[in-house]
């Protein structure tokens, strides 16, 4: 997979049980996570319907664990040179979490967090063998299976866009007002809406990234989540558009967020 610098190439989901995520985001979203790792990581592919990958799935090991490690959905975004926009991101606050490393056939990557403390991974991705030209397809405006928008909620709004716009080429432009949370301010990467940043909503005060995964129904969807022993915190509620989305949260703990039609 390959991606220009600023976009979100993958995403990924630790967990400490991953057969228990296969059984639950294949009943929700309608994926096909491998049942088995694919190497020594411990690592499986989210397969989508249509034969693509959406993401992966890493095991939180109890060593992750004991080290501050939780469950929880990460998004990667590609950058020109890791370790040039790791030295900008910590000169303003920003912190390492996994330094950069180089992973063969995959890339360099590394896990950062921006001044507030949301993390995510930079990467510079190494292009497949024999693709020189592929680009990553993991997010898609409209698709299912696919991650469909990405949400940061921070305490320093106004200060995360000009953070992620600096270093990533993001824009913002356009707002929704939200009452006492402030403005839903919406970003753009290369002219495409690519999710929003907002205050955070009480009672959680920490900043995080947000990822929400096409779905082909969200009442099928909000009702799978249920049955498997997740929670559905907030919606489904109607968006801009016309169609619906909810967050919520596995049953191992890691919040995510849903969108798609009401068919009912």
């Amino acid at each position: 997979m390959t991606g220009q610098h600023g976009s979100f190439i993958w995403y990924e989901l630790i967990t400490p049980d991953s057969d228990a995520a296969k059984r639950f985001y294949d009943a929700v979203v309608g994926w096909d996570i491998e049942p088995q790792p694919a190497g020594p990581l411990d690592y499986r592919m989210i397969r989508r319907g249509d034969g693509g990958n959406a993401g992966g799935v890493m095991r939180l090991s109890e060593d992750m664990a004991r080290n501050g490690g939780r469950p929880l959905w990460l998004g990667y975004v590609s950058c020109d040179d890791v370790d040039a926009t790791i030295a900008a991101v910590t000169a303003e606050g920003g912190q390492v979490h996994m330094p950069a490393s180089d992973m063969p056939g995959v890339g360099r990557i590394a896990m950062i967090t921006d001044p507030a403390g949301a993390p995510f991974y930079v990467m510079r991705p190494a292009p497949p063998e024999g693709q020189p030209d592929a680009v990553s397809d993991v997010f898609s405006v409209d698709q299912p299976h696919h991650v469909r928008w990405n949400e940061l909620t921070t305490s320093n709004p106004k200060g995360a866009a000009d953070f992620y716009g600096r270093h990533f080429g993001w824009k913002q432009e356009g707002s929704m007002p939200m009452g006492d949370l402030g403005d839903y301010a919406f970003i753009q990467d290369g002219g495409t809406g690519i999710g929003a940043i907002m205050g955070l909503i009480p009672p959680n005060t920490r900043p995080q990234w947000s990822y929400y995964v096409g779905v082909d129904d969200i009442d099928r969807a909000a009702e799978a989540v249920r049955a498997g022993g997740g929670q559905v915190l907030m919606g489904p509620h109607q968006i801009p558009g016309g169609e619906y989305s909810l967050i919520g949260v596995d049953p191992q703990g890691a919040s995510f967020g849903l969108v798609g039609p009401r068919k009912a």
